[in-house]
């Protein structure tokens, strides 16, 4: 016996919204001075959601950039809820009327203003195609909420958040990210998935959550520490403490140097992994402050 197919129409109802179609409901082209690059690639849009961790909790997905629905339309169906965050009064009202059964139902809400500074909702997960100039920004404002994040992002930038203490790559991006999570590029996405096309390749990035394996006192002094030796990357950690007080604002960093252990202090920023920052910045924390 022959099992019943579904008509045209339905599956037409249920399937993606195409993005090539939306960017032309929505009468916009995206704007590079705007920072506004719609990604418009099915197969990448697609794989997306599925980058979230197995376990995530997608009981309400935040969407920062919501541009013209492509990536809404997805997190919409794996998501029980959804909060979209568009800085572009035009593009937000156009998510309401393309979106509006959604909006109706409570499933879908549209926070019309920037990322930066809208009072974010409680959210289960991040997933965005975020405005690349202000990635770092976002970025930190994302990682303490303790969430799983795919987040899409120049490849430099992704690559120096995933890298590795010894490689070029490493810095202060690398050791900030990973001590909120586990970082990794799970994705390359190639210039011409986007309309219109940057002027570089992006990359995909998961973190995944997690309690670092070290204890950190500060976090904001941990973070001003690291970020003051990094400006002092080609030097040792001995004259980086020594050169950045006004950065990291240790008062006394000669009684840090004197505490320290003489092989940390023969390396450079770079070879240090996290650990070895928090180690270095709790010796800090109790000798130099």
């Amino acid at each position: 016996m022959t099992e019943p197919q579904p008509d045209a129409t339905e599956a037409a109802a249920h399937a993606p919204r195409d993005p090539d179609r939306l960017v032309r409901r929505a009468g916009l082209r995206g704007d590079p001075d705007q920072d506004q690059h719609f990604l418009v690639d099915d197969r990448v849009l697609d794989r997306i959601p599925g980058y979230l961790p197995e376990d995530a909790d997608t009981t309400h997905v935040l969407e920062v950039g919501g541009g013209t629905g492509a990536l809404t339309d997805r997190l919409l169906r794996v998501a029980d809820r959804v909060t979209v965050v568009e800085r572009d009064t035009r593009l937000a009202a156009f998510l309401r009327e393309e979106f509006a059964d959604d909006v109706e139902s409570g499933r879908l809400t549209i926070l019309e203003g920037d990322a930066l500074e809208v009072d974010l909702p409680e959210f289960t997960a991040c997933v965005s195609n975020l405005p690349y100039g202000i990635s770092s920004e976002i970025t930190f404002r994302l990682l303490p909420r303790g969430v799983p994040l795919v987040l899409m992002f120049q490849k430099e930038f992704g690559e120096r958040m995933a890298a590795e203490a010894g490689t070029d790559e490493y810095g202060r991006l690398s050791v900030s990210a990973q001590h909120y999570g586990d970082v990794e590029v799970v994705e390359t996405v190639p210039r011409k998935a986007f309309s219109p096309a940057p002027a570089v390749e992006s990359v995909l990035v998961r973190v995944t959550p997690r309690d670092p394996d070290y204890e950190v006192r500060d976090e904001a002094f941990f973070l001003d520490f690291v970020k003051a030796l990094f400006t002092q990357r080609r030097k040792t950690i001995r004259n980086g403490i020594r050169n950045t007080a006004h950065i990291s604002g240790l008062s006394d960093p000669e009684a840090v140097v004197d505490a320290a252990d003489e092989e940390v202090l023969r390396k450079r920023a770079g070879n240090m992994d996290p650990r070895a920052f928090a180690e270095l910045t709790a010796l800090a924390d109790e000798h130099g402050r």
